[in-house]
């Protein structure tokens, strides 16, 4: 009960030292007197419905009695009846301001927790005027008066916020809750919480496809991942090849709740492993979150360490594909409260959490930082009104696209205990924009799918952004890049050629639609040519600009890895200019190249180069485009395995 402590001590310290002596009370009415003895006997084994019931007879034998008007408001309080409440707080200030000074905390508290920000406040103030009161009581008004003026102000200047409820095919009379989605938005994971044939509630997750009409029924995501323990707070990779979520009280476990991984190949899901320490410990450890690539996990724990109760953390996958040791991410974020729900979205700088340690509306609000590009978090941002309100929110994911959220909540008008909603985020608190490119890696000859690695450089920068596999059994890949870049795309795998691409994202990109790009892998073999689409000159030069190292470090590697291949470097020019200075120019370009691999300790033996200028073209040269596609440097396998 929220106020049993206070009461008791106040009946037996406070009406006997500063009210009445001799355990008086403020009423000579027996019957009064009575009533409420006995209320409280019922207020102290927790059935307050009782107690009401008993104290309204208090009331009505004496319509001044003090001290059952603090027991009354005590017991609505305790059952969420906040209006009542704060009925009866009103009444003890009013009959007796100075009977007990944390009634005008209780009633500031009641008020605060049904949005009456200006009232609360207004209590709060002259609870911080009276005289001996505990200290930890007294720090705990500042700060909710610190929220009361915080939720005044933001009430006042509400944000856009139109939620729509997902519906019968996700959500039903029991409770849903923790929404993530691939990033294409075509599939939706969530946790269900209904109770079982035994009577106990059992939380499993389902799964959810996108249609034209909307969403499919959601179906039992089913063995390996659900058991007949509880299963919760999931994460997916963008691509949805890489499953986290917690697992409490297991065999495997390492403290009371730990995070696993399930990995999918095909549609077959992996059995979950614990991810083990350091991520996981003897403590508390839930709520992940998985950036868009698989290498950064956000989660919540209570480790030594920290700022205080729940606390964010966040580890990366090192070279070795074993976790970092988590780090805290610091005063900035973290409180002496507790910080929960964290949400990565797939920009890989904006994370969305829950706190009830910053100032805020209520009890928990949800709240957005971003990651600026020394690694420093910004001070947090309160999501704003109605967004957050005086009641408890959390649990927030946004799509890849930054502009429709999911959460779940249990407001009027829904089909069960809690319902996953969607809403359009307002833009002060949205995401960077990112969109995402999919595709599908096969053999150009045969056809067949394939399983390949491949990686996504940022031309500008020259950093891997993305880093991963094609999937072994369908040979597709998804991943999420911020739009206004330029790409380049390597794939490679054993045996065959490697595959290079570059490509843009505008900020005009459609972003319902993904940037398709399937790759044919062409076996290795004599005479083959790939054509090295991210190598790139100085224009009437041959100069190689900076940006053509990451595809000049594949070829180095691809001729590390087949010692036994020799290769031409051919050169090509579109048909503009003299026949003689192409030639010339597609000569030095070739040049430049084989120059590169032998600063690099390829044996020179192993390299050709020739010059065809304008005498090889693959596209029409009537066009812009067309000549762009024929100023191009290519290799050839003229001998190897």
């Amino acid at each position: 009960m929220r106020y049993l402590t206070i009461i008791l001590i106040a009946f037996g310290c406070v009406f006997s030292s500063e009210s009445i002596a001799q355990r008086e009370y403020s009423t000579s009415s027996k019957k009064a007197i009575k009533y409420f003895e006995e209320a409280l006997q019922y207020y102290s084994a927790k059935r307050n419905a009782e107690a009401i019931e008993i104290l309204q007879k208090a009331i009505k034998a004496d319509e001044n009695f003090v001290e059952a008007y603090t027991v009354s408001g005590d017991c609505y309080a305790d059952l969420g009846d906040f209006p009542n409440a704060i009925q009866s707080y009103q009444k003890v200030v009013d009959l007796a301001p100075d009977f007990l000074a944390t009634s005008y905390k209780q009633l500031a508290d009641v008020q605060f927790k049904t949005g009456d920000y200006e009232s609360s406040l207004g209590n709060y103030k002259i609870f911080m005027t009276k005289k001996r009161v505990n200290p930890q009581i007294r720090e705990t008004a500042e700060r909710y008066m610190k929220n009361a003026e915080f939720g005044a102000v933001l009430k006042k200047t509400p944000v856009p916020f139109d939620p729509k409820n997902l519906g019968e095919a996700v959500n039903t009379a029991d409770y849903e809750y923790f929404p993530v989605l691939t990033a294409d938005e075509q599939t939706l994971v969530f946790t269900r919480n209904k109770r079982s044939q035994g009577g106990d509630y059992q939380e499993d997750f389902y799964v959810s496809s996108a249609s034209e009409s909307g969403w499919n029924l959601a179906r039992n995501f089913g063995e390996p991942i659900n058991t007949d323990d509880n299963e919760g707070a999931q994460t997916i990779t963008a691509d949805g090849q890489q499953l986290f979520f917690i697992g409490c009280n297991r065999k495997t476990g390492m403290g009371s709740c730990d995070i696993y991984r399930s990995l999918r190949n095909g549609k077959k899901w992996g059995r979950p492993e614990n991810l083990g320490s350091p991520v996981n410990s003897s403590k508390w450890e839930s709520q992940p979150s998985i950036s868009a690539d698989g290498k950064t996990l956000y989660f919540v724990s209570n480790r030594a360490g920290g700022s205080g109760g729940m606390d964010i953390w966040v580890t990366q996958l090192a070279p070795n594909n074993e976790w970092t040791v988590p780090r805290n991410l610091g005063d900035m974020i973290n409180t002496p409260f507790s910080e929960e729900t964290p949400f990565i979205h797939p920009d890989g700088r904006t994370l969305y959490f829950t706190s009830n340690g910053h100032v805020g509306m209520g009890e928990k609000d949800i709240y957005v930082t971003r990651l600026d590009d020394d690694g420093i978090w910004s001070t947090p941002e309160n999501l704003g009104y109605p967004i957050n309100t005086w009641n408890d929110e959390q649990g927030l994911f946004v799509a890849a696209s930054g502009e429709k959220a999911y959460f779940s909540s249990d407001r009027k008008g829904g089909l069960g205990k809690l319902d996953i909603y969607s809403f359009f985020l307002h833009e002060a608190v949205r995401p960077t924009r990112v969109t995402y490119v999919k595709g599908r890696v096969t053999d150009k000859v045969t056809g067949q799918p394939l399983g390949a690695r491949f990686e996504l450089v940022d031309l500008e920068t020259s950093k891997i952004v993305v880093e991963s596999n094609s999937d072994e059994i369908d040979g597709s890949f998804l991943v999420t890049l911020p739009i206004d870049h330029e790409y380049a795309l390597n794939v490679s795998k054993d045996k065959y050629l490697f595959y290079s691409e570059h490509f843009s994202l505008s900020k005009e990109q459609d972003m319902t639609k993904p940037y398709q790009m399937d790759v044919q892998l062409q076996p290795i073999k004599f005479g083959e040519k790939v054509v090295l689409k991210n190598i790139f000159f100085e224009t009437a030069s041959f100069e190689l600009l900076p940006e053509s190292r990451v595809e000049l470090n594949k070829l180095v590697a691809f001729m590390n890895n087949n010692p036994k291949i020799r290769i031409e470097i051919g050169g090509h020019t579109d048909n503009v200019g003299k026949h003689e200075d192409n030639q010339l120019l597609s000569e030095n370009r070739a040049k430049a190249v084989k120059e590169y691999l032998v600063t690099n300790e390829i044996v020179e033996t192993r390299i050709e180069y020739k010059g065809y200028a304008e005498e090889q073209p693959i596209d029409t040269n009537d066009t812009p485009e067309g000549r762009a596609k024929n100023r191009r440097t290519e290799f050839k396998v003229l001998a190897g395995e």
